[in-house]
């Protein structure tokens, strides 16, 4: 991989530009050293679609790592009563599940219920009972071993190539009616939203803040601490491809890098833009800068740092490709701290006009 970094001492950053978006609380925050790492699964046991399937074995590896290290694991919607609360420092990590699938009960649940684990289930409406998953009976039966269900709208649309003049208001009833029918067949209304595919923009975004939900994942990966926006939490992927023991212990003892500016704040590539420049803003004091990596899916990245007296850093990162052939392109940032502890934090780049 090629790598530029250029280090220039400045006495004053730059105001970043009007299109920058702070990263927002959300809350008031009692503790800002408590973090969350969040995972997300898809299929467990199911080999025919390695992409989105973990096997039962590396699975139960997962569940017992975490048990021996002393993670309290909860739900999504605890973790954020967590996050915001007086309550002590504790590792803390949250298994979700989107779509549904049969797997996750045949496969998932027993395990589950062996450790004594919650987890959130993220639940598209309209493939209830259909071929491959879950029907009602069994959402309700894993609700009674302490399975959060979460809103996944209701038929997990490609939303983002629905023409903007539709896109919101078919976003909105479709996450209402899943409301509706998870309401009427399990009892409860969910108060935790995942993004179908990952995949939003700002309205979208601000059409489940509006709707009242407590958190909302989407699927760039990293960990959610007190600034991260709660509308847009990161999870890390777990499939064959990174199910390892290591790679997953690696990822639950990863501390977030703690970005205070963003520009751009939206998912959408830019129009126009193939090789699209993502600046970040962040505490560089206690971090090893010399060390600081960059990471583009399918391409090499170019990194330029500029740093002030008071330790601000803005990072500024981009790809050396066009990446507008692909529909989804991730920019990750790694960094060690002075204690040789690793902070993460990734960038979702959406092209909808790719497939």
């Amino acid at each position: 991989m090629r790598k530029s970094v250029i280090i220039i001492i400045v006495l004053q950053l730059a105001a970043c530009g009007a299109g920058n978006e702070k990263q927002r609380d959300n809350h008031e925050v009692h503790d800002n050293k408590k973090e969350v790492v969040c995972f997300i699964y898809h299929r467990f046991g199911d080999s025919r679609y390695s992409s989105t399937n973990i096997s039962r074995k590396d699975f139960e590896a997962h569940l017992t790592w975490l048990k021996a290290h002393d993670f309290q694991v909860l739900s999504l919607s605890d973790a954020i009563d967590y996050l915001k609360s007086n309550k002590e420092y504790r590792k803390t990590a949250v298994i979700t599940v989107d779509d549904g699938f049969a797997s996750f009960y045949k496969n998932a649940l027993p395990l589950l219920k062996k450790f004594g684990f919650p987890a959130t289930l993220f639940v598209n409406t309209e493939t209830v009972g259909g071929n491959d998953y879950m029907g009602w009976n069994e959402i309700k039966e894993a609700q009674k071993y302490g399975i959060e269900i979460g809103n996944h709208t209701h038929s997990h649309a490609w939303f983002l190539n629905q023409p903007e003049d539709e896109r919101y208001i078919a976003f909105e009833n479709e996450v209402t009616l899943a409301q509706q029918l998870l309401k009427e067949n399990t009892g409860t209304m969910p108060t935790v939203f995942a993004y179908p595919y990952g995949e939003l923009d700002t309205k979208m975004r601000e059409v489940i803040e509006k709707l009242g939900f407590k958190a909302a994942a989407a699927q760039n990966s990293g960990v959610i601490y007190a600034g991260t926006n709660l509308m847009q939490c990161p999870r890390f992927p777990m499939s064959e491809a990174y199910a390892g023991l290591d790679q997953f212990a690696g990822k639950a003892e990863m501390k977030a890098l703690r970005v205070n500016r963003v520009n751009p704040g939206s998912f959408l590539l830019p129009e126009g833009k193939t090789k699209p420049t993502l600046q970040l803003k962040f505490d560089g004091t206690d971090l090893r800068l010399d060390q600081l990596q960059c990471f583009i899916q399918g391409n090499e990245c170019e990194m330029e740092q500029m740093q002030s007296e008071n330790g601000l850093v803005t990072l500024i990162v981009s790809p050396v490709k066009s990446i507008a052939h692909r529909r989804r392109t991730l920019y990750t940032i790694t960094v060690p701290d002075s204690q040789g502890q690793w902070h993460w934090f990734s960038h979702l780049w959406i092209n909808p006009d790719e497939k």
